[in-house]
């Protein structure tokens, strides 16, 4: 697949390196001569903290180049995304010579943050190509996309579109009605008027502003966005209530929501003067890498417990998952060959190597490999079978850093209907140097009584035929030092 990318600024450079990283091919047209510099540091940034999301492999990068044209830039994308300066008739220029050349099949989006897709589709050859699809930066790692058709884009071109941006790990809004600014920046406008006049008021400075938002509802709202928050401000009689309680003074005098004020040399200076004191012992890139860093902490979090932009992460993982090689198969002479992958940034310790409990992680997912291989998949846990572990032994032998790939074995030392025990090894995958081993023996449980019971029998006769093949292996050496067979 090729995205073609027509800007190369701070956006257009961002969504470079989310479609490279998934594997994309991407072709960068812009006429700055120092458009390849820019993008190398955005690509920087990305590579270092869109993976730390994952904790499946990424897909192979994809190749990126630099056009010399417009032309060449489009002419067999897939994707065209548009990210030239806020200026109506700029983008209409961009977009007529990108329909010259680009294939009908493309879709072309638009990272306008304010324009209509109706706006941006008058005069032009194919206006059902042409949607709004509006990032937030940095667009690598924020996976929010604003979709906005109109009436000249048909549903199934808009789906596809929202279906190419799933892929690339975002999370497309639909704007059901065009509206000036979609819908995020109407609040973000908002909120902006209001922190001018309190700057020019001399309520406040730029940086107890940005005090209220970070300490303050600004956490919130990352996790609940508003009416979430409002729900809980609620308590036990919910939302109702809130807005009878709250509703009536939104028509106090509390706010100056329609009034902008001038923006002449004194205010721009007072803010300017203001953020300096606040921000300027940092550079842009420093600052950007801070941003980052405590974006992907955040996100993170918001990972593990499976809530609001964390639940898109996960989703992404698991469509990453069925793009990577899980199960390689081998001759049953040799240990049983399970994953193939490589060690990802968020395993990484302080000291730059794999910290140790995801060595545990990798044989949990070796184990529930090798019982997917026998045909135990999640239907049998779900019908209240499993496999528990009752004891396990863990050997380090050597250290692996980020991004190196490893693959990982299986040797089945017994077998019979109610026990399994395994010998697990890892391996670096460029020279194959041992690098951890699991010895683990296993219970066959019934998940609600919690008494060991029989395993499926079907499953248990392709495990013992694995332990057959198995039997004439030299037994590992520490086998049974710390594993016993019950």
């Amino acid at each position: 697949m090729k995205a073609a990318i027509v800007g190369g600024g701070v956006i257009g450079g961002a969504w470079a390196a989310r479609f490279l990283l998934h594997g994309w091919d991407v072709v960068v047209s812009d006429p700055n001569p120092k458009v390849a510099t820019q993008v190398a540091a955005i690509l920087a940034n990305a590579e270092m903290c869109l993976p730390a999301l994952a904790d499946v492999p990424m897909p192979p990068r994809g190749k990126l180049s630099y056009a010399n044209s417009l032309r060449e830039a489009v002419t067999g994308a897939d994707w065209v995304q548009e990210s030239v300066p806020e200026q109506l008739a700029l983008k209409h220029k961009v977009i007529a010579e990108i329909q010259a050349h680009a294939p009908a099949h493309a879709i072309l989006g638009s990272s306008t943050s304010g324009f209509k897709p109706s706006e941006l589709q008058e005069g032009a050859s194919r206006p059902g190509q042409i949607l709004v699809a509006h990032p937030f930066n940095p667009v690598y790692l924020l996976p929010l996309a604003e979709v906005v058709a109109g009436e000249a884009v048909s549903v199934k071109v808009r789906d596809q579109a929202c279906e190419i941006l799933r892929s690339i790990g975002m999370e497309p809004l639909v704007v059901r009605h065009e509206i000036d600014a979609h819908i995020a920046d109407r609040f973000l406008e908002a909120v902006w008027r209001e922190a001018l006049w309190l700057i020019k008021d001399d309520i406040a400075t730029t940086e107890e502003i940005d005090n209220a938002i970070r300490y303050g509802f600004g956490l919130r709202w990352g996790q609940m966005g508003l009416f979430e928050t409002y729900r809980l401000a609620g308590g036990e009689e919910g939302m109702a209530h809130f807005i009878r309680q709250f509703g009536p003074c939104l028509a106090w005098p509390w706010t100056k929501l329609m009034d902008v004020p001038e923006l002449d040399e004194e205010l721009v200076n007072k803010i300017a003067s203001q953020s300096d004191a606040q921000s300027g012992k940092y550079s842009i890139r420093e600052l950007e890498a801070i941003r980052d860093r405590n974006l992907v902490g955040f996100l993170r979090s918001l990972k593990e417990r499976d809530w609001g932009a964390g639940r898109i992460l996960n989703q992404n993982d698991k469509r990453l998952a069925k793009l990577a090689s899980v199960a390689v198969e081998s001759s049953a002479a040799v240990p049983t060959r399970l994953l193939k992958s490589t060690v990802l940034p968020a395993w990484i310790d302080y000291n730059g190597h794999m910290t140790e409990y995801r060595y545990v992680q990798v044989f949990s997912d070796s184990c529930e490999a090798l019982l997917r291989r026998v045909g135990l998949h999640d239907k049998y846990v779900a019908a209240g079978h499993s496999y528990y572990t009752a004891e396990s032994h863990n050997q380090y032998f050597d250290e692996v850093g980020v991004n190196e790939p490893y693959y990982t074995t299986a040797q089945i030392l017994m077998c019979d209907a109610k026990r399994l025990h395994v010998f697990y090894r890892m391996h670096a995958a460029a020279d194959d140097r041992l690098l951890a081993s699991l010895e683990a023996m296993y219970l066959h449980a019934h998940m609600q009584s919690g008494k060991v019971v029989a395993a499926d029998k079907a499953a248990t006769k392709k495990l013992m035929a694995m332990a057959a093949a198995h039997a004439d292996l030299p037994k590992p050496e520490s086998a049974g030092r710390f594993v016993g067979q019950r």
